[in-house]
């Protein structure tokens, strides 16, 4: 009598379950999972309501909760108190920390305000991502059922961007832009240390990730986005266009004095394999056109600026590792010699093709050139 609920209609009724042999554990035990789930909706309604001192509630129903935190019973309701406070206050963080058992269960949004002052643990925690990125990225790339049609570089972005690693770190920095340096940090570091060029490839589709879900609070501090944005549909296009061309030069050439270091984030976004393969077949194709126009390489900027980011994605491990960030010369003669002997070769083969075509006293003793030119090979 003196435990039970204290409700004069429940104790008339309760000899019912005694009738049908329900234990009262059962029956508290029912009633308090339905109270602990109706207290737990509304902590979540409490903080998401409008009211001035919604928070000050919560931490009040923390300190009174948190003693009880190791009972399996209460402790989702001290999770979820956690969960919903921007700030939670610091000496429970350092004991949510020190317990092994606590930081397993609490909610990411707690572990992002522990993590934000202790890299070296946010570290533990994305190391074995990064590692698994690399593992399937290789897997990809070394796999046996390539074919012409379906290879390496056939997914979209968006679809790589959906890959497990990438959901998982968006998912951890959340809108935390402290979290989302740190990553970039573990990205920068480990592309110097193994010249690994997966590494830009998970810079880019990790600000990608977070530009798809509207994160504004990183995607605007982060002075590579709309570059990013911009190469990430031409990527999507297989081709650099005019127009995107022009885009992507005026982000080039606005980089302000002062804030060159930008170069160095650009250079590992162009770095990446897929940004790449976009830029190389857009000069093919600018090159076929070039061929069809007679003009020559050096007649063309849509051209030299393909080439141009090219350069300053294949300079991106010196540029990080010597700290000095200005954009690579590009090699004159590759624009001078090397693209007009690779259309000099495009041209025998078209003379080749023609001539065989030509009636026999039309022929003229051709035979198909077996030499490349000098520059070619340098």
């Amino acid at each position: 009598m003196e435990n039970g609920i204290l409700l004069p209609t429940l104790q008339s009724a309760l000899p019912f379950l005694d009738l049908h042999g329900t234990p009262r554990l059962e029956f508290h035990q029912s009633v308090f999972d339905e109270l602990r789930d109706k207290l737990m909706e509304q902590v979540a309604v409490i903080a998401e309501g409008k009211e001035e001192d919604r928070y000050g509630k919560l931490e009040e129903l923390l300190e009174k909760s948190f003693p009880l935190v190791k009972m399996p019973s209460i402790q989702p309701v001290v999770m979820q108190v956690l969960k919903h406070l921007p700030k939670v206050p610091e000496k429970k963080l350092k004991m949510v920390m020190a317990d092994k058992e606590l930081y397993k269960v609490c909610a990411v949004e707690v572990k992002r305000q522990i993590w934000q002052d202790n890299q070296a643990l946010f570290g533990d925690e994305v190391s074995p991502l990064l590692k698994q990125y690399i593992v399937e990225k290789e897997a990809a790339l070394f796999s046996s059922d390539i074919s012409i049609l379906h290879n390496f570089f056939s997914p979209t972005p968006k679809t790589r961007r959906q890959g497990e690693v990438v959901l998982k770190l968006t998912q951890m920095i959340g809108k935390n832009v402290k979290l989302y340096d740190m990553v970039l940090q573990f990205l920068r570091t480990l592309f110097l240390r193994t010249r690994n060029v997966h590494y830009c490839t998970l810079r880019a589709e990790l600000l990608m990730s977070l530009h798809d879900l509207d994160i504004s609070e990183i995607c605007s501090v982060d002075p590579c986005h709309k570059f990013t944005w911009c190469l990430d549909a031409c990527i999507r296009e297989k081709f650099v266009d005019g127009k995107r061309a022009r885009e992507l030069q005026g982000f080039l050439d606005g980089v302000k004095k002062g804030q060159e270091q930008v170069l160095g984030d650009l250079s590992m976004i162009l770095c990446d394999p897929f940004a790449c393969n976009t830029l190389v077949l857009s000069v093919i194709r600018n090159i076929q056109e070039l061929l069809s126009q007679d003009a020559l390489p050096r007649d063309s900027p849509d051209l030299l600026l393909l080439l141009r980011m090219l350069s300053l994605g294949q300079g991106a491990w010196d540029m990080i590792d010597s700290q000095v960030f200005k954009e690579p010369r590009l090699d004159l003669e590759v624009v001078t010699r090397f693209l007009p002997a690779m259309m000099s070769v495009v041209v025998d083969d078209h003379t080749f093709t023609v001539e065989q075509k030509l009636p026999s006293e039309e022929k003229s003793s051709l035979t198909y050139p077996t030499t490349l030119p000098d520059a070619f090979t340098r």
